[in-house]
């Protein structure tokens, strides 16, 4: 939680706020987890979370899930859960927004040391 007491998020309004690709904010934490909401469009770099699971859940848009033997389209209102230590790699033609769900710390490329790496996350 960010405040003294429980709130309601509207996704649309967090979405709002920012407009880079690639870039997660935190929205909430529950038992050690993170809520993250992020815009992705182009390719992602190609990673793999040796310890953490990561959920994905589609609010606008759609994209794929490349893993190295086949890929998983996903559109609105749908999500996929990318085991740890699968190899992955999110691709969007076009703008998609997300909200991640994974333990608190877990980096955004993984093992993957990239331009693309957030290190610090702020909240929105």
């Amino acid at each position: 939680m960010t405040g003294p007491g429980p709130d309601k998020i509207n996704l649309a309004e967090k979405l709002a706020r920012f407009g880079d690709h690639w870039h997660p904010r935190l929205v909430g934490a529950l038992n050690g987890q993170h809520v993250k909401l992020v815009k992705l469009k182009g390719e992602f770099v190609w990673h793999q979370h040796e310890h953490e699971d990561e959920l994905f859940l589609v609010i606008a848009g759609s994209f794929r899930m490349e893993f190295r033997d086949r890929s998983v389209e996903l559109n609105a209102g749908e999500l996929l859960i990318v085991p740890r230590g699968v190899e992955h790699r999110p691709v969007a033609d076009n703008e998609c927004s997300v909200l991640l769900f994974e333990p608190a710390g877990t980096l955004n490329t993984g093992d993957a040391e990239s331009v693309l790496t957030r290190n610090e996350l702020e909240w929105i």
